[in-house]
C-alpha cells in the first residue's frame, strides 16, 4: 500500500511539473545596451528612468543616458581596483549606491577590492553639471584586508532609514575555514549598518543589535550569511530580501521584515535550511531559516566555459527586487530573482512571512546566453537584468 501511493504522488509531481513547463509564464525584456565590460550592477537617480548607472566590475561606472553610453563615465577607478581576468574572478569594483539626497548632494559610495586584495568602501562626490565623479577624491570610509580572494560580498544600500548597509562575505575558501559567520567579533560573513552622515568616515548607529556587547563589531546588523552577493529592500514594506550563494547543495533567499535587527542566517552551522556539512544533526534553535531554497545542482565549470545545463537549477543565486514600479502591474508585489549560472528566472510574493505564488519565467527577449550577475532598480520601480557578458535588458510585460 505505501509503495503504491509513493508511485502515485511522484506521478501527480511528474503531472505538475509538465503542466508548470508547458505553460510557463513568460516574462518579456528588451535590450537596452551590448558591448559592456563585465556590468555586475545597475541603479538610477531617484525617479529617473531616463538616466542609468552601470557599474563595470574593472572599476568603471558607465552612464546610460536615454539608451546611449555617453563618452565619459561616472566614475573611472580602474588603476586602483582589482583587475579580474579569470572568468568567475569575484573581485574587483562590486557594489554601489547613492545617497539618498544624490540629486542635491552628488555623494556616491563604492564597494570594491583592491590590488592588494583588501575591500574598501569609498565615496566620491559627483559634479552636478558635468555628471563625472572625480577619481582623485576618495574618502575611504572601511578597509579590510581579505583573506581569500572570494566570497567578497559586494552589495552596498541605502536602507529606508537613510543608513548604508553592506554586504561583507564569510572571507573565502570553502566550508568557512575560520568560522566566521557565526562569529560576530569580526565583520566577515555579515551585513553592516553605518551612518555616514555625521562624524567622518562614519558612525555607527545607536540601535545597532550588537553595539553595546563587549568585543563584539557594532557594525553589524545581520550575521550568519555566507556570501550576500546582492540583497535589496521592497520600497514599500523596508522589508529586506537577501541572495545568500550557496556551498555545494542549496542556494538561499534570506527575509527580514522591516527593523528587525541581530538576526543570524546559519551559516555555517546550515546551507539553506539544512545542516551543514550535510549529513549532520545541528542545532537551529536561534536560526533564521530561509524563505526561499533551491538545489545547487549546477556545475560552475561548465557554466563558466558555456556548457547547456537547462536540466539544472543553478549554482550561484542572483538576489533581485521587489517590484514597485508601474509598467507591468501583474508583478507588483513580487520578488524577482535568479541564478548566474543557469540564467533561470523566478519570483515569489511575501504573507505572514512565507513565501507564496511561486513562478518559474521563460524569458521572452533574450539575444544569447544569460550570466545573470545582477538585476537592477531605476528610479521609478522598473526592473533591468544584467548579463555579464556585457548587455543590460528591462523587463517590460509578462504573458
Amino acid at each position: 500500500m505505501k509503495i503504491q501511493l509513493t508511485i502515485w504522488w511522484c506521478w501527480i509531481i511528474i503531472y505538475i511539473a509538465l503542466n508548470s513547463f508547458m505553460y510557463a509564464k513568460e516574462l518579456r525584456v528588451m535590450k537596452l545596451v551590448e558591448g559592456l565590460h563585465k556590468p555586475v550592477y545597475l541603479t538610477a537617480p531617484e525617479n529617473n528612468s531616463d538616466t542609468l548607472f552601470i557599474v563595470e566590475q574593472h572599476g568603471v561606472v558607465q552612464r546610460l543616458i536615454n539608451g546611449e553610453v555617453a563618452l565619459s563615465p561616472l566614475l573611472n577607478i580602474r588603476h586602483q581596483v582589482h583587475q579580474p581576468k579569470m572568468p568567475g574572478d569575484e573581485r574587483g569594483l562590486l557594489g554601489f549606491a547613492l545617497h539618498p539626497q544624490f540629486s542635491k548632494n552628488g555623494r556616491i559610495f563604492v564597494n570594491y577590492v583592491n590590488k592588494k586584495d583588501s575591500t574598501v568602501i569609498s565615496e566620491y562626490e559627483v559634479d552636478p553639471k558635468t555628471i563625472i565623479a572625480n577619481a582623485k577624491k576618495e574618502k575611504i570610509i572601511l578597509k579590510f584586508q581579505q583573506p581569500y580572494s572570494n566570497h567578497n560580498g559586494g552589495q552596498l544600500a541605502f536602507g529606508p532609514d537613510g543608513f548604508l548597509y553592506i554586504a561583507v562575505g564569510d572571507g573565502g575558501y570553502a566550508g568557512d575555514p575560520h568560522d566566521n559567520g557565526q562569529n560576530i567579533e569580526t565583520i566577515f560573513g555579515t551585513i553592516l549598518r553605518i551612518d555616514v552622515d555625521r562624524t567622518p568616515p562614519y558612525e555607527i548607529p545607536v540601535d545597532n543589535p550588537f553595539l553595546n556587547e563587549k568585543r563584539a563589531k557594532g557594525e553589524i546588523w545581520c550575521y550568519g550569511l555566507r556570501n550576500a552577493w546582492r540583497f535589496s529592500f521592497d520600497a514599500e514594506t523596508g522589508d529586506l530580501y537577501i541572495g545568500d550563494v550557496g556551498q555545494s547543495s542549496w542556494e538561499e533567499i534570506d527575509y527580514l521584515p522591516a527593523k528587525s535587527p541581530g538576526a543570524n542566517f546559519g551559516w555555517n552551522i546550515m546551507e539553506g535550511a539544512h545542516c551543514y556539512p550535510p549529513g549532520e544533526d545541528c542545532e537551529k534553535d536561534g536560526l533564521v531559516l530561509p524563505i526561499f531554497e533551491y538545489p545547487n545542482n549546477a556545475n560552475y565549470m561548465k557554466t563558466l566555459i558555456g556548457w547547456d545545463q537547462n536540466d539544472a537549477q543553478g549554482c550561484s543565486v542572483t538576489g533581485g527586487y521587489v517590484y514597485r514600479g508601474s509598467q507591468i502591474p501583474e508583478l507588483y508585489g513580487h520578488y524577482i530573482f535568479g541564478d548566474y549560472c543557469t540564467g533561470k528566472v523566478w519570483s515569489f510574493t511575501v504573507k505572514n512571512g512565507a513565501s507564496q505564488n511561486y513562478e518559474e519565467w521563460k524569458i521572452n527577449g533574450l539575444e544569447e546566453d544569460l550570466y545573470l550577475s545582477s538585476f537592477g532598480e531605476d528610479g521609478k520601480g522598473e526592473l533591468y537584468i544584467v548579463n555579464h557578458t556585457g548587455s543590460i535588458y528591462k523587463l517590460v510585460g509578462v504573458e
